[in-house]
């Protein structure tokens, strides 16, 4: 990764912090060649604080640590997007975000997740899992449980039973991303068709 700190007369670029998870942009810190060197070295974000005139790694006190993901950096290699996973709030006010957003994980990113969480039981299959069990009984079993669920949520919804219904409609999605993840899809791929449909 190529980083010019040679634009700006302190030696300083800007970095974006990201929770790599929900997306939402934490903070805004500034970093100089030291700060980004020993925060690829130890995978916590440190900046050069403008105020303190010294390196300075966030949560050195609080405890509230942003830990690397990944750092890329701009079309002009003069600005870091730096993805984190962060322990606690990030600002020192102790709200979520700089910008005092609420930092969760929209419900319907949940779902790309799961994919995940289901695609990583596919390539280690991790033995005593049920998901495991499912690819292991290949695509008629799997197929067949997705038509379970499918009525399951059917007979909820007859029955006005709104808790059940709710219960066996997760059942019915969670199945179905198995069977996608089994016949090598993910759920973003009936998002498409979705979209495409819509335009």
């Amino acid at each position: 990764m190529k980083v010019d700190f040679t634009k700006s007369p302190d030696g300083l670029v800007p970095a974006i912090i990201q929770d790599n998870s929900t997306g939402k942009v934490l903070m805004l810190g500034y970093m100089n060649q030291d700060a980004l060197d020993k925060t690829q070295k130890e995978g916590k974000v440190t900046f050069f604080s403008r105020s303190k005139k010294r390196l300075w790694t966030k949560g050195e006190e609080s405890g509230h640590f942003l830990n690397l993901v990944s750092m890329a950096s701009d079309c002009d290699d003069d600005t870091l997007l730096i993805k984190v996973n962060p322990v606690g709030p990030t600002c020192h006010t102790g709200s979520d975000t700089c910008w005092n957003e609420v930092n969760e994980v929209d419900d319907l990113l949940f779902l790309k997740h799961l994919q995940d969480f289901i695609d990583k039981r596919k390539q280690e299959m991790p033995e005593g899992s049920y998901t495991t069990s499912l690819f292991n009984k290949g695509t008629r079993k799997i197929a067949q449980k997705v038509g379970e669920e499918a009525v399951e949520t059917i007979i909820g919804a007859m029955a006005n039973d709104d808790e059940n219904f709710l219960y066996e409609g997760a059942d019915l999605l969670y199945h179905l991303i198995v069977l996608l993840t089994y016949k090598g899809y993910r759920i973003e791929d009936l998002a498409r068709e979705l979209k495409k449909r819509h335009k």
